[in-house]
C-alpha cells in the first residue's frame, strides 16, 4: 500500500468568504468590548418614560457615546474591504498532495517514456539480501565442465557445440538482421530451448548475494547439468537404465556427504533440470527418461524445470530460453517500444508440425482452420528440425500477428509459447498446463489479462478460432499485448552474467521464489517430514 493522504474535495477560499469571517470577528470584538465599557447615561433608555425612536437614535450617535466610535470604526473598515477584496483574485484551491511511493515514481517515469516495465519493485540498494544469501557447491567437474567440454558426443546426430557456445545463449542471430531493430541486433542468439543450467550457473556464481561462507547461507544450488548429463542416451536405443541414471547417482551420493544436506535432508537445496519433468520421472527401466527425481536423495530438494508436474510441490516451472538476451536497461525499453508500435498485419498464426501419427491430432485441426481462414492466419511449417532454436520466419511472423495459436507440443508446454509473447503476441491456449499451471511466479496471476483460452474440445466440435479472436475488440487487444509486453523482463534471461540494473529478469524471480519458499518452509505452521 502506497503512503498517500486520503483525497477531499478542494477546499476554496474566496473574497466573500473572507469577508464573512472577518465580519463575525468585528461583530464577537464589539460584543465583547461593549461588556467591557462602563455604561453611559447618554445610552441609558428609560424605559419609564415614552421616549420618541429618533430620541433613542440622537441619544445613541452622540460623538460623547464611545459605543459610537467603535460602531464608525467598524464600518469604515468593512467599506475598505469591499472596496480592496474585489480586486483579489478568486477562486484559490488548496488541494491535498498525493506523496506516491518510490515504486509509483518509477513506474509513473516509465509510462511517461512510452515504456511499461515488470510491476514489481526492485530491490532495495541498501538491503539486496535481506531474503539471505546463497552458496554454492564446488562440484566435481564431471557433473559439469566435463558435461560440456564433451558436447560433440551429447546428441547422437550432430555435435552440440555451437549451440551451447557462448555461456549457453549459442550462435548469434544474424538471420534476423532486417527484421529486428539493428541496434537490437547483439541481443538476439540462436539459444537452444535446453540450456537453463548452464544459464544458471553462469549467473548464481557472480550473484551479489552469493557467499563463499556455508554457515551464512539460508539456500544451496547444486550446479549440476542433469539435463545435459542425460540428453545424449534419450534418443539412442541401445541405452541402459544404468546408463540414464549414472550421473544423478553419483551426484547425490556426492551430495548426501556434505554436512548442510545432511543438516536440512534437502530442503534449503535447490538445482536447475534443463528439460522437463517427465524426461527424469522414470517408472520402469524400460521406460523413457531417467528415474533422477524418484531418487530418495532428491525427494526434498527444489528443483527449477522448464516443465513441473503440477502436483509436485519441489517442482517449479521457470521460461524456456528465448533468443533474446538484453544487455542493458536500454535493451528492454527500446524492445518494448518496437513490439508495442509494430504493425501487426495477420489476426493470428500457428508455427509448428503436424503430428501425423497421433490419431485426431488437434495440430491438423488448428492448420486446416488457418488455411481456411481467408488470410486471416500466417503459418510456418516447422515439419522435421526446421524451426529448431528458431528461425526468422517464427520471429517475424509473431511479429506481425496479434494472436499467436499454442496447442501442446510434445508435452504439455512449448518453448513457442515465450517466443510468441516476447515477440508482444497474445497466446491462445487450448491446455490449461500448458502456462496456467506452469509459471506462477513469471506470468500474470490473471490468466485473461494477457491469454484467450480455448477448450480443445469445442475446437474438435467445429467451433471457429477466427470467430473467437474476432470477437475481442481492438481495446480489448490493445490491453492483452500492454500485458505481454509488461511482463517480457521476467520471461527473458539476461546476457550479462550479472543482470541488468534496474530490470529483473527470469533469473531473478526465480532466486527471489527460491528465497520466499525456503523463508516459507522455516514457518511454524509448515511441515517436513524425514
Amino acid at each position: 500500500k502506497s503512503n498517500t493522504f486520503p483525497l477531499q474535495k478542494p477546499t476554496i477560499i474566496s473574497a466573500s468568504i473572507s469577508s464573512e469571517i472577518l465580519q463575525l470577528f468585528i461583530f464577537f470584538f464589539f460584543l465583547m468590548l461593549s461588556k467591557s465599557l462602563p455604561s453611559s447615561p447618554a445610552f441609558r433608555i428609560d424605559t419609564k418614560t415614552k421616549t420618541s425612536f429618533a430620541k433613542i437614535l440622537q441619544s445613541f450617535f452622540s460623538i460623547q457615546n464611545p459605543r459610537a466610535w467603535i460602531l464608525f470604526i467598524v464600518l469604515f473598515i468593512q467599506i475598505l474591504l469591499f472596496f480592496n477584496l474585489r480586486r483579489l483574485p478568486t477562486p484559490v484551491a488548496l488541494h491535498h498532495h498525493h506523496f506516491p511511493t518510490r515504486l509509483a515514481l518509477t513506474q509513473t517515469a516509465a509510462i511517461h517514456n512510452g515504456t511499461v516495465l515488470d510491476s514489481s519493485p526492485t530491490i532495495d540498494n541498501n538491503d539486496q539480501c535481506g531474503s539471505g544469501r546463497v552458496f554454492v557447491y564446488d562440484l566435481p567437474k564431471f557433473f559439469n565442465q566435463e558435461i560440456l567440454d564433451n558436447c560433440d558426443n551429447l546428441n547422437p546426430w550432430s555435435s552440440r557445440c555451437d549451440a551451447l557456445s557462448n555461456d549457453g545463449f549459442g550462435q548469434s542471430a544474424t538471420g534476423l538482421a532486417g527484421i529486428i531493430p539493428e541496434n537490437l541486433l547483439p541481443s538476439w542468439y540462436w539459444t537452444d530451448q535446453f540450456v537453463s543450467e548452464i544459464i544458471f550457473h553462469n549467473r548464481i556464481l557472480n550473484h551479489k548475494c552469493r557467499t563463499m561462507e556455508p554457515e551464512s547461507a539460508a539456500a544451496f544450488y547444486i550446479p549440476f547439468y542433469a539435463g545435459l548429463a542425460v540428453g545424449k542416451y534419450l534418443w539412442l536405443n541401445s541405452s541402459t537404465a544404468k546408463e540414464r541414471d549414472r550421473h544423478c547417482e553419483i551426484m547425490l551420493t556426492w551430495l548426501q556427504e556434505q554436512p548442510h544436506y545432511k543438516k536440512s535432508k534437502g530442503w534449503d537445496h535447490f538445482l536447475t533440470m534443463g528439460r522437463i519433468s517427465w524426461d527424469f520421472r522414470r517408472s520402469k527401466d524400460e521406460d523413457w527418461g531417467s528415474s533422477c527425481i524418484y531418487k530418495p536423495g532428491l525427494r526434498n530438494i527444489t528443483r527449477l524445470l522448464i516443465e513441473r508436474n503440477p502436483w509436485d510441490y519441489f517442482d517449479i516451472g521457470i521460461p524456456y530460453p528465448t533468443g533474446f538476451h538484453p544487455d542493458s536497461y536500454s535493451d528492454v525499453i527500446r524492445w518494448q517500444s518496437f513490439v508495442r508500435e509494430r504493425r501487426r498485419n495477420s489476426l493470428f498464426c500457428f508455427a509448428g508440425a503436424p503430428r501425423r501419427t497421433f490419431r485426431n491430432d488437434f495440430r491438423t485441426i488448428l492448420l486446416n482452420q488457418c488455411r481456411e481462414s481467408g488470410g486471416s492466419c500466417r503459418t510456418v511449417d516447422c515439419t522435421g528440425s526446421r524451426c529448431f532454436n528458431g528461425t526468422s520466419a517464427i520471429t517475424e511472423t509473431f511479429l506481425d500477428s496479434d494472436f499467436c495459436l499454442q496447442p501442446r507440443g510434445d508435452s504439455f508446454t512449448r518453448r513457442s509459447i515465450f517466443d510468441c509473447m516476447v515477440a508482444g503476441s497474445i497466446p491462445v491456449f487450448f491446455w490449461r498446463r500448458s502456462a496456467y499451471f506452469q509459471y506462477q511466479w513469471f506470468l500474470p496471476d490473471e490468466p485473461g489479462s494477457y491469454s484467450v483460452y480455448i477448450d480443445r474440445d469445442a475446437v474438435k466440435n467445429g467451433t471457429s478460432v477466427k470467430a473467437v479472436l474476432e470477437s475481442y475488440t481492438k481495446e480489448e487487444v490493445s490491453n492483452m499485448r500492454e500485458k505481454v509486453i509488461e511482463y517480457i523482463p521476467r520471461m527473458v534471461y539476461a546476457k550479462h552474467s550479472k543482470g541488468i540494473d534496474g530490470v529483473k529478469d527470469a533469473f531473478d524471480f526465480a532466486m527471489e521464489g527460491v528465497f520466499t519458499r525456503f523463508k516459507e518452509q522455516l514457518q511454524p505452521g509448515f511441515h517436513k517430514w524425514k
